[in-house]
C-alpha cells in the first residue's frame, strides 16, 4: 500500500511541477524566421526573433486569408461522372484525367492562401557590443525571452499571447533606471497597408489583402476582401511615450510594456462584415490591467492545459542549446530531447488551435509569406488530421474544439459539392480546404480526386466523444456530420464489374499523391469502413436510425478487401502492382494500422504485410512522413524500430527552402517538410505517446513500444478512451507502477502491462493503482 501511495503522490508532483526539460533555448539571435520562437493564442500568432539591438515580432491573426466568401462547385460535373468511371475500368487513365480536368475540377482550380499580418519592428538606442546574450522559450510558461548585457546594463525581454485577454504583450525591462529607448514601428507586406497614429500611445496597421494571382503574371485575380487592423500600444513605467507619424517613440523609460491586437472583418466563411477597428479597441482594453495581471491570467490558463502532461525520459543536458543539442542527437541519442519535442508539440497544440479560433493550418498559427508553401491551408489526406492526433491521448480536449467548428461548415460546401459532382446525398471533401471552406476537388486530377477527407476527419468527431463520453457532443455534433459523410459513401460506392465476385469500390479516386486516378485505393476503402463501423456505433449508441445503421454493415461487408501482393506487402492499389523500391513519403494503404485499427496483430497475416509494406518506404522521408512512421513502428511494436526513425527526424533541416528534401527539424524544432509544416510536430509527439500507451483494441496497453534505450522514465496525465487518465512509471524496461483514474463516467477495459492482462472495472471517479510486486 505504501509503495502505491509513493507512485500516486510522485505522479502528481511530476504533473503539478514544471519538469526541466521544459525551455528551447539558444546563445545568439534568430537569423531566420525558422529560428524565431512562436507564441500563440490559437488566433493570434507572432514568432520572436530576439534581436538586439534590433528586435522583429513577425505576427499573424488566423483569418486573414486572400480572397474572399465563394463558392468552388463546378456545376455540371456529375453528367461526367459515368464516363471517367468507364474509361478508368478500361485502363484509359490518361483520358479519364483529361475528361476530368476539363470537365469535374473546382471552380478555381486552385483554393486561396493564408497571409502573413504583419511586423513589430523595435530599434533600441543602446550600442553595439552585446554580451551574456541568451534567448529561450519557456514551454510551461508560454513566454519567450531574451536577455542581454550593454554597457553594464542588463536588458530582458518577455513576450507572451494571452488566450483570456486574446492579445500579444511584450514586455522590456533594464536594470538601470531610465535605460529603455526605443523607436517603434508597424509594417506589412501587403501594398494596401497604412501605419498611423491611433492615439497618444498607439500605433495602427490597417489595411486589406493584395487581391491574389495564382502564379505571377496570371491575367486572372481574385479579389481579397477582408479588411485587417492591429493596433500597438506602448505604456512606460517612468520617461515618454510619443507617437509621430507612423512611428512610437520610447525615451528613457524604467520599463516598457507594448500590447498588440489584431483582427479582421471576417465572421464566417459567408460573412467577412465585421469591424476590425472596434475588435481592437475593445482587446487593448486589457492594458488597463497591466502587465502582472495579465501575465498571471495568462500563465494560469495555459498550465491548466500544458501541466496535465508530464514526460520524463532522463535528464536534460546542462548548459548545451537546444539547436546543439539537435547537432549532437545522430551521434549521441539522448532521451530528454524526444521529450523534449513531445512536450513541444502539446505546446504547439495550446498556442495554435483554442476553442473559438481556426484549427491549426499546414504552418499552425505562424507564417510569414503572401504565397506560403502549399497556401498553408488545410491538406487533408493526411496533414490535418495528423495535426489532431494529439489532442485526445495528449490530454488536449478542447484544442480539438476548432477543427469539429470548420468541419461543421466544411459539411455545408461539401453537401452542394456532393450534389454538383457526384448527385448524391450528405457530403463530401476533397483533399483541401481553406478558410472560404472550399471542398471540391483542386489542383490536378491526378491528385486532386480523392473524395475521402472528410470521411477520414469524421474519425476525429468520434475519437473525441470515444475519450469523453458526452451524448450531447456525439447527438447534436458528432453524429450528424459522420451521418452525412455516410449518406455520400452508401451512394457513391460502385460495384466493380471486373470482379466476379461484384465487391463495392471507391473512385475515382487515388492512393495520396502518387498512381494517378483509379478505381479503388486501398487507403478510400479503409477510410469507408471506419467510417461505416463508427457511425453506426454512434447511432447505437445514441439510439436511433437502427435500419441505417445495418445498411451501414451490409455495405460495409461489401467493399473490397485488404489485398496482400506477391512481394508480401500490403496492396496499395487492387491491382498488385506495388513497388518494393518506392520509398514515396506517404503510406496511405498502412491507414488501417495507423490511425485506423483495423490491421492489428489480431490480423496476423495483414499486420506482417503492412509491416513488410513499411519496411518498403524505408525509415527516411519528409519530416511529416517520419512522424507517420513513428506511429506505425509504435503500433508495430517495435521501439527500437522508432528510436531509427527519431535519430532520422531529430537532425538539423536544410533551411534553403526546398521542397522535398531530407527532412529534420529547424532550429527552433519546427518540423521541416521541408519546408516547415507543423504536422510533424503535432505527429512525433502523438507518436511518442503512442510508444508509452496504446488504447485502439478495446484494452490499455502499457509500454507497448517502449525501446531499450528508454530503461527508465515516466509518464502522467496522458488519456485513455472513456475518460481515463494514465499514469505509468517504469525501470529497466518494465512497468513499475501505474495508476488509472476515471472521470465522471465508469470504465470498463483491459490493462495490459508486461504481459499480463488484468480485467478493470472503475466507477466513476475512483482510480486503480498497479504496481509490478502487487498484480
Amino acid at each position: 500500500m505504501g509503495l502505491v501511495c509513493a507512485l500516486v503522490m510522485a505522479v502528481s508532483a511530476g504533473a503539478d511541477a514544471a519538469p526541466d526539460n521544459l525551455t528551447l533555448w539558444y546563445g545568439q539571435p534568430a537569423a531566420q524566421w525558422v529560428e524565431a520562437l512562436p507564441v500563440g493564442n490559437g488566433r493570434l500568432g507572432a514568432m520572436v526573433f530576439g534581436g538586439a539591438p534590433e528586435e522583429r515580432i513577425q505576427f499573424n491573426e488566423g483569418t486573414l486569408w486572400a480572397g474572399g466568401p465563394r463558392d468552388y462547385t463546378h456545376e455540371g460535373a456529375s453528367e461526367y461522372l459515368p464516363e471517367i468511371r468507364r474509361l478508368l475500368f478500361e485502363g484509359k487513365q490518361k483520358e479519364a484525367q483529361d475528361l476530368a480536368m476539363a470537365h469535374f475540377m473546382s471552380v478555381p482550380l486552385r483554393q486561396l492562401p493564408y497571409q502573413a499580418f504583419g511586423d513589430v519592428l523595435i530599434r533600441f538606442d543602446h550600442a553595439d557590443g552585446v554580451k551574456k546574450y541568451s534567448r529561450s522559450l519557456d514551454l510551461d510558461t508560454a513566454t519567450a525571452a531574451t536577455e542581454y548585457t550593454v554597457k553594464r546594463v542588463t536588458y530582458r525581454r518577455e513576450v507572451f499571447a494571452s488566450y483570456p485577454a486574446r492579445i500579444l504583450a511584450l514586455r522590456v525591462t533594464a536594470d538601470k533606471p531610465g535605460a529603455v529607448s526605443c523607436t517603434v514601428r508597424l509594417a506589412s507586406p501587403h501594398k494596401q497597408a497604412v501605419c498611423e497614429p491611433a492615439g497618444t500611445d498607439t500605433l495602427a496597421l490597417r489595411g486589406r489583402p493584395d487581391d491574389y494571382r495564382f502564379e505571377p503574371g496570371d491575367p486572372e485575380t481574385i479579389p481579397s476582401v477582408l479588411r485587417f487592423e492591429a493596433r500597438l500600444q506602448a505604456v512606460a513605467e517612468g520617461g515618454t511615450v510619443i507617437v509621430a507619424g507612423g512611428e512610437l517613440r520610447v525615451e528613457k523609460a524604467d520599463a516598457v510594456v507594448f500590447y498588440l491586437a489584431a483582427a479582421t472583418s471576417y465572421r464566417d466563411y459567408g460573412d467577412v462584415s465585421g469591424d476590425p477597428a472596434a475588435a481592437c479597441a475593445e482587446m487593448l482594453g486589457a492594458s488597463a490591467r497591466g502587465w502582472d495581471a495579465l501575465r498571471a491570467e495568462h500563465v494560469a490558463d495555459h498550465q491548466a492545459l500544458f501541466r496535465r502532461v508530464s514526460l520524463d525520459l532522463g535528464p536534460a543536458p546542462k548548459g548545451v542549446p537546444t539547436d546543439e543539442r539537435v547537432r549532437r542527437y545522430a551521434a549521441a541519442p539522448d532521451p530528454s530531447l524526444p521529450a523534449l519535442l513531445c512536450q513541444y508539440g502539446r505546446y504547439l497544440m495550446i498556442a495554435c488551435s483554442r476553442p473559438g479560433g481556426q484549427p491549426a493550418t499546414l504552418q499552425g498559427l505562424w507564417n510569414d509569406s503572401l504565397t506560403p508553401p502549399w497556401d498553408s491551408k488545410y491538406t487533408v489526406n493526411i496533414n490535418t488530421e495528423m495535426n489532431y492526433w494529439l489532442a485526445e491521448p495528449g490530454n488536449l480536449s478542447e484544442c480539438h474544439l476548432p477543427l469539429f467548428d470548420a468541419l461543421e461548415e466544411v459539411a455545408q460546401s461539401g453537401a452542394r459539392v456532393a450534389q454538383a459532382h457526384y448527385a448524391a446525398p450528405g457530403w463530401v471533401l476533397h483533399h483541401n480546404f481553406d478558410l472560404w471552406r472550399g471542398a471540391a476537388p483542386i489542383n490536378a486530377s491526378d491528385h486532386g480526386i480523392w473524395p475521402t477527407g472528410g470521411a477520414w476527419l469524421c474519425q476525429h468527431f468520434w475519437r473525441h466523444w470515444q475519450y469523453n463520453y458526452g451524448t450531447a457532443f456525439l447527438r447534436d455534433r458528432a453524429y450528424p456530420i459522420m451521418k452525412g459523410a455516410s449518406e455520400f459513401f452508401a451512394q457513391y460506392l460502385v460495384e466493380d464489374p471486373r470482379d466476379p465476385a461484384k465487391p463495392l469500390i471507391s473512385g475515382p479516386s487515388n492512393s495520396p499523391e502518387q498512381g494517378g486516378l483509379v478505381m479503388g485505393p486501398a487507403m478510400d476503402h479503409q477510410i469507408i469502413r471506419g467510417l461505416f463501423a463508427d457511425t453506426a456505433d454512434a447511432a447505437r449508441a445514441l439510439g436511433v436510425d437502427a435500419e441505417f445503421a445495418a445498411r451501414l454493415d451490409d455495405v460495409r461487408a461489401r467493399i473490397a478487401p485488404n489485398r496482400i501482393g506477391r512481394h508480401g506487402q500490403l496492396q496499395e492499389w487492387l491491382e498488385d502492382k506495388d513497388d518494393p523500391k518506392n520509398d514515396h513519403r506517404h503510406v496511405s494503404h498502412l491507414w488501417a494500422v495507423f490511425p485506423g485499427d483495423e490491421i492489428t496483430p489480431a490480423t496476423p497475416e495483414l499486420f506482417q504485410a503492412a509491416r513488410q509494406s513499411l519496411i518498403y518506404r524505408g525509415d527516411g522521408g519528409t519530416g511529416w512522413s517520419m512522424a507517420w512512421k513513428v506511429c506505425l513502428w509504435a503500433r508495430f511494436l517495435d521501439g527500437d524500430h522508432v528510436c531509427k526513425i527519431l535519430a532520422n527526424m531529430l537532425q538539423p533541416a536544410d533551411s534553403t527552402g526546398k521542397r522535398y528534401q531530407r527532412g529534420g527539424v529547424y532550429p527552433n524544432l519546427f518540423d521541416a517538410h521541408p519546408p516547415f509544416q507543423i504536422d510533424g510536430n503535432f505527429g512525433v509527439a502523438a507518436g511518442i505517446i503512442e510508444m508509452l500507451l496504446q488504447c485502439h483494441d478495446g484494452a490499455v496497453r502499457l509500454l507497448p513500444a517502449l525501446p531499450t534505450a528508454w530503461r527508465d522514465g515516466s509518464a502522467a496525465g496522458l488519456r485513455a478512451p472513456g475518460g481515463l487518465t494514465v499514469d505509468v512509471q517504469w525501470r529497466d524496461g518494465k512497468a513499475a507502477q501505474a495508476t488509472l483514474r476515471a472521470a465522471d463516467c465508469p470504465v470498463e477495459t483491459r490493462l495490459v502491462c508486461n504481459g499480463a492482462e488484468t480485467p478493470l472495472k472503475l466507477a466513476a471517479g475512483k482510480t486503480f493503482a498497479w504496481t509490478a510486486e502487487g498484480r
